[in-house]
């Protein structure tokens, strides 16, 4: 394990955005352990904060957006890939307009001024993902595929092709992030040149000019238009090179566009919210395949918390309580005492066990054909352990009893029948305020969650 990172000071980057043209300033700054990356718009009443997360992209036309309502800050992607890129794990990124600098159309300004704040380990260990089997997204009508697969270290295979005799056929590697600042983050953004009159009719790229992106022509395009295109960005005159770009910009590498495909994906994962231990293969990425992986690997990584909270039952080792010892607590009888034991109790959560047998007295009449047992009395169960949790708070247990308020978002996911052996969790979800403590509860058989829901419960003096 390795440990989080933050800025040591506060750095700003100002520019243009790129679609809207408005003049920004962007302040990368220090934040403290598990903070996350974050956006603030400071130009907004409130200074609202959305978190960096695919769970907030909205829009991912000609860059990535996030939003938290409908405060939105667009064209992340190369901060965030720098942000990665460089190690940093917490930063708020405070931002005067609703778009980041386009800078030279690279993540080169944000890692210099990343430098230029400097990097402090914070003293807490940094939590990874780590991809345990492959999660893949594929549009076959785009011929676009992308899936990361095991590894133990992060690293990206991206092949691009815009069917283009200029440019065909690109390939780009990232073998460790370490080479990031080196080997990808000087890369540009491109576009063609008969996309440029198109973006700008359709009211974007009112921040592009011929300094911030790579101009690639690959259709036969008169000395007038180019002058044209010189005159809308205030350029001197402008020529195509041998290779099919405009005679601006000197390329950085061969295959540049490729590599800076590689730079916006690097951007988009970032919005996973953790770094990550795998390896990418992609072919045609975009924003939105990027953040549609992003998607499947956060709904992966809440399954894999879900699984991490399964409590294991071992019916050979010894319980924490007793029947006997749950009577002492409870005031519940046969047949309404729905725990025979509990194996594991914590200040905040409490584990039983109910078993099933045929001889419950419910199943005589549901059903007389087939044995299911009532949802109600699954509850009741989940309410009993819930008991156990909230009476072991108090000095003298035998002086209080615990009643329901309210019950909510209840699923039965599975039905319970003789032979199950259910494991009942149950922990608290706030504070307990006037006797009143909020429970969440999850029923499994095995490791199959098989019912969950959240119960209001009451302490009253007997």
């Amino acid at each position: 394990m390795s440990k989080q990172q933050t800025l040591c000071k506060e750095v700003s980057v100002s520019g243009r955005g790129l679609h809207t043209g408005v003049n920004v300033t962007l302040t990368l700054c220090p934040a403290p352990i598990d903070h996350g990356i974050r956006f603030q718009r400071t130009d907004i009443e409130g200074q609202p904060v959305i978190d960096a997360i695919g769970d907030r992209v909205t829009d991912t036309s000609r860059g990535t957006t996030i939003a938290e309502g409908s405060v939105r800050v667009s064209t992340i992607e190369h901060v965030m890939a720098a942000l990665y890129g460089m190690g940093i794990d917490n930063a708020l990124v405070k931002v005067d307009g609703p778009e980041t600098p386009i800078a030279d159309g690279s993540s080169s300004y944000f890692v210099r001024a990343i430098e230029e704040a400097g990097i402090v380990e914070q003293e807490a260990e940094r939590q990874y993902y780590i991809v345990k089997e492959p999660i893949s997204y594929k549009d076959e009508t785009r011929g676009v595929e992308i899936t990361i697969y095991p590894d133990d270290h992060f690293s990206l295979d991206v092949m691009v092709d815009y069917n283009s005799k200029v440019l065909g056929h690109q390939y780009a590697v990232l073998k460790d992030v370490a080479d990031f600042k080196r080997e990808i983050s000087p890369c540009r953004t491109f576009v063609f040149l008969h996309e440029v009159e198109i973006l700008l009719q359709h009211n974007l790229i009112k921040g592009g000019d011929l300094d911030n992106a790579i101009v690639i022509i690959d259709r036969p395009v008169t000395q007038e238009q180019l002058d044209h295109l010189a005159q809308i960005c205030n350029k001197p005159r402008i020529k195509v090179r041998p290779e099919g770009v405009l005679n601006n910009l000197k390329l950085h590498y061969e295959n540049e566009p490729a590599r800076h495909k590689l730079l916006d994906m690097i951007g988009d994962l970032a919005l996973v919210g953790m770094p990550i231990k795998g390896r990418v293969v992609a072919a045609r990425p975009g924003h939105y395949a990027n953040t549609e992986l992003v998607r499947r690997i956060r709904k992966a990584i809440r399954t894999d918390r879900k699984k991490a909270d399964i409590p294991v039952y071992n019916p050979g080792e010894p319980p924490v309580m007793t029947i006997e010892d749950i009577k002492e607590v409870l005031p519940q009888r046969p047949p309404f005492l729905l725990i025979d034991k509990i194996i594991e109790k914590k200040e905040d959560a409490v584990v039983g066990i109910k078993n099933v047998t045929m001889n419950e007295p419910f199943f005589v009449g549901h059903f007389p054909d087939e044995a299911v047992m009532p949802g109600v009395l699954q509850i009741e169960a989940m309410a009993q352990v819930g008991g156990i949790l909230l009476m072991d708070r108090l000095d003298d247990p035998k002086k209080y009893n615990s009643y329901f308020l309210r019950v909510d978002k209840v699923r039965f996911r599975r039905r319970v029948v003789p032979g199950d052996t259910l494991i009942i969790r149950v922990e608290l979800g706030g504070e307990v305020r006037r006797g009143i403590a909020m429970l969440n509860g999850q029923i499994y058989v095995g490791d199959v969650l098989v019912t969950e829901g959240e119960l209001m419960i009451q302490i009253l003096k007997k």
